[in-house]
């Protein structure tokens, strides 16, 4: 087995695209609600999510991470600079616990047909390294530790377990809740 991990630029919109939307539905997530604003959405895209997205890819920080299983694109991790990412740096409910300029885990998708194989750990491990290339201290995220097996329609956002695994440690709390869970913070520092 061959992984890769890269940055989604616009030559790899397609593959992003493959994991988190494979039919291209315009009202799917395209992995913008947790991250901007109605409105910056609509600056962006016109009212069109996946030009929106697309708009993002251009930037000189891409969005976040596409992982390759053997060349096929199976995991999407969006993280950036919690300072460039207008709903985390606003939200009330998910604080800063530092003035560490971290970047942020905002969610974690393993495509379809490809759980199980081990792509959460390459993907975190991807995201942690292309924020280490950007400069980064440090990477958060912001799951929760269920007592079982959970919901996958919030499974986005992570597991306590799956961030352990891969370096993070808890250290702190939020008042955001997925899956009627509380999320906590977690963080893995780059050396």
């Amino acid at each position: 087995m061959t992984w890769e991990t890269h940055p989604v630029t616009p030559d790899r919109f397609e593959d992003f695209a493959d994991v988190i939307n494979p039919n291209r539905r315009a009202t799917h997530c395209w992995c913008l609600s947790h991250r901007l604003r109605a409105k910056d959405i609509e600056e962006l895209g016109g009212g069109d999510r996946e030009q929106a997205m697309r708009a993002l890819c251009e930037r000189e920080n891409p969005p976040g991470v596409v992982t390759y299983l053997d060349g096929v694109p199976v995991g999407w991790c969006n993280v950036g600079a919690r300072a460039e990412i207008p709903r985390l740096a606003g939200s009330k409910l998910i604080r800063p616990v530092d003035d560490v300029p971290v970047w942020s885990i905002i969610c974690v998708v393993v495509r379809s047909g490809h759980r199980k194989k081990g792509v959460t750990g390459q993907l975190i491990e991807g995201a942690v390294a292309y924020a280490a290339s950007r400069g980064a201290p440090a990477v958060e995220a912001y799951p929760v530790d269920p007592p079982g097996r959970m919901d996958l329609t919030m499974a986005f956002v992570g597991t306590r377990s799956m961030f352990e695994k891969v370096g993070f440690r808890v250290i702190g709390t939020t008042d955001a809740v997925a899956s009627r869970m509380p999320r906590i913070v977690m963080r893995r520092d780059i050396p």
